[in-house]
């Protein structure tokens, strides 16, 4: 097999313009493609996608040659050259632009699966982590409401550490889904019933709401079962509510425990 050539060289300023563009969201939807940066979270990406471009150190490359056989492009580059391509405080070892690929939702494929779908989640750190909990929960779809945070935010994108690759996100007219699933649907309220005393099933649609005012009314009247997380000791004095990635935590766990 012919070994893979890889470039020794600077990162042009073209190619730093780029991947800088890349932090913004208009930039990624023009050239259909994020960044992920540290070897953590490009080692779970390439298994599952082909990179457009790499750029790492040399120790890197040396240690994922067996990674990197269908990238059409990769660059050795030092420590510092990396530091002026990264969109991170502190750039790690290897930073990949990734293509975002084009997966429309089959609502026939979410049957007979537990679904989170998100309305109105603004920050791509809630949401990133959101994905870890699905990931971890063995939950492979995520709805996103049209005003839900950007998954391909470079916030979002290090903090699901990975769950990208295994984890599929759309977005969607959400109640026009939640009308055409026809699935039970699942929401969190703080005038819902105690989730640890309702009844729950292996398969159907959690929606979590905005970090500020909940969920939306239009998705809210298609709500079946309303949930409440409890405080402990229950009717005290406590923080007004949890954090929705901490709660979507807590009610995946729990529906998973049954």
């Amino acid at each position: 097999m012919q070994q893979k050539h890889i470039n020794s060289r600077m990162i042009s300023k073209a190619r730093i313009k780029w991947i800088k563009s890349l932090e913004m969201r208009k930039y990624r939807l023009q050239h259909n493609a994020f960044v992920a940066e540290g070897p953590k979270l490009v080692g779970e990406l390439l298994p599952y996608s082909i990179p457009l471009y790499i750029a790492a150190t040399k120790e890197w490359l040396a240690e994922n040659k067996h990674l990197l056989k269908a990238v059409k492009e990769v660059d050795e580059v030092s420590r510092e050259e990396l530091e002026r391509a990264s969109l991170l405080r502190n750039p790690q070892s290897v930073l990949a632009v990734m293509q975002i690929p084009n997966e429309k939702l089959d609502i026939a494929s979410l049957q007979d699966q537990l679904v989170i779908a998100l309305d109105g989640v603004q920050d791509p750190g809630n949401l990133g982590t959101i994905l870890r909990i699905a990931d971890w929960f063995g939950i492979h779809k995520v709805l996103c409401s049209d005003g839900s945070a950007d998954v391909y935010n470079p916030k979002c994108v290090q903090s699901c550490m990975g769950a990208l690759a295994r984890v599929k996100v759309h977005y969607c007219n959400l109640p026009e889904v939640l009308r055409e699933a026809k699935m039970p649907v699942f929401g969190t309220f703080l005038d819902g019933t105690n989730i640890y005393e309702e009844e729950l099933s292996s398969s159907g649609i959690i929606v979590m709401g905005n970090e500020g005012n909940g969920i939306s009314q239009q998705v809210a009247e298609l709500v079946d079962r309303r949930l409440y997380v409890p405080n402990y000791p229950q009717g005290s004095l406590t923080t007004e509510s949890l954090n929705v990635a901490v709660c979507t935590g807590i009610v995946c766990a729990e529906f998973r425990r049954r």
